[in-house]
């Protein structure tokens, strides 16, 4: 007898970009989600029981300035300047909503006289919100191998799903050299503080003085975004932030960004998850040794095919991008997956990859479960 039912459409694909998360409510036999790249120690507690403790006041309109949250955030940033930085700091809706109003600042901004041409990062495929933004701002879509310059920039770094990852000195130099001068740049580092303890080091975070000289030299508005809900895994609440080249560039956003966009419960969540260093410690020490497992554990089932697949992705990440080179393969794979109650990503929706599935980091017992239903590959 199945153990699933069958997937209501969740998704206006005529309107809507597709992603992941949506299946587990469908499955009877739910086990865990592979299909998302959240935080494999899930929801952290004391973060959570805020959220849960501000529902209470929830008679009351959240803060406009968004504090404390938006200045816990800073601290967690910038340990040790973050007074000097946090009014470059804007949160948002998800990282979504920050998006569209960069996208839209940059649709308004660059001379109407000119083709506004949009360009993403150099990687095969990436995440596809960014895309959809420009579709919907009527930009020219230029290849992320074109060797065109463009008006507006979106590279996502990490990039999710492939696993590619540009070091600070890397992605510096990219930039300079694939964006007009007058142009705009967002960086989606929402999966960089998986790096390691010292992710700050290796982030644009740090490079306030380049953001600065960019816009100051050559016009050009560097924007570094973060999605905070897979590192915390709180996909449910929206939360993301974004910094900007300058005060100025913040006020001007904030202008147009939506009143109360960010609710009371998400916000005392942000205030309280940034103070959790057990979690992230946590976080850094766990997820390269699961990683690790899972690529083992399916290796080892695969063993037949073992020159055939290919596992790709950078140590650090909370996924791995399986390339299994064969599309009647990765179907089958995800369909033994769900039937399993431990669902994962095709590389097919959203990305057009068909060969590829996306795995998530996950305890040991869930990756069992995984390779269990995959014995009939």
């Amino acid at each position: 007898m199945s153990t699933t039912t069958p997937v209501p459409s969740t998704w206006d694909t005529k309107t809507q970009t597709f992603h992941g998360g949506q299946e587990y409510r469908f499955i009877e036999n739910f086990v865990e989600d592979f299909s998302v790249t959240t935080n494999y120690l899930g929801t952290p507690k004391g973060a959570l029981d805020a959220a849960r403790e501000a529902i209470s006041t929830c008679h009351h309109y959240p803060p406009a300035n968004q504090e404390p949250a938006k200045s816990s955030l800073a601290e967690f940033l910038w340990p040790t300047d973050y007074l000097d930085q946090r009014d470059r700091l804007l949160l948002g809706n998800g990282a979504s909503e920050l998006i569209d109003l960069v996208i839209r600042m940059a649709n308004k901004t660059i001379q109407s006289d000119q083709v506004k041409t949009w360009k993403s990062g150099p990687w095969d495929t990436q995440y596809k919100e960014y895309y959809r933004s420009a579709e919907t701002a009527e930009m020219r879509i230029l290849n992320g191998d074109s060797t065109e310059r463009a008006n507006v920039l979106c590279i996502v770094n990490p990039c999710n799903p492939t696993g590619d990852y540009m070091p600070l000195d890397q992605i510096k130099t990219w930039i300079n050299d694939n964006v007009y001068d007058g142009g705009f740049v967002i960086v989606d580092e929402s999966m960089q503080p998986w790096h390691s303890a010292n992710f700050r080091e290796d982030s644009l975070t740090s490079q306030g003085t380049f953001a600065a000289e960019l816009y100051a030299t050559r016009n050009i508005s560097l924007y570094v975004l973060h999605s905070w809900t897979k590192i915390w895994s709180c996909t449910g609440l929206r939360l993301g932030s974004i910094i900007c080249p300058t005060v100025e560039h913040c006020a001007g956003l904030r202008k147009i960004q939506v009143p109360w966009s960010v609710n009371t419960p998400a916000m005392a969540f942000m205030d309280a998850v940034v103070k959790d260093d057990q979690y992230m410690q946590q976080t850094w020490e766990g997820t390269s040794r699961l990683r690790r497992y899972l690529i083992e554990q399916l290796s080892a089932l695969l063993a037949a095919q073992r020159e055939q697949f290919e596992y790709k992705g950078k140590d650090f990440l909370s996924w791995v991008w399986v390339d299994m080179k064969n599309e009647e393969v990765a179907t089958e794979a995800v369909k033994l997956a769900r039937a399993a109650g431990v669902p994962v990503r095709s590389g097919q929706p959203g990305y057009q990859r068909p060969t590829y599935v996306r795995v998530a980091v996950r305890e040991e017992s869930c990756v069992d479960i995984l390779v269990q239903a995959w014995k009939s590959l």
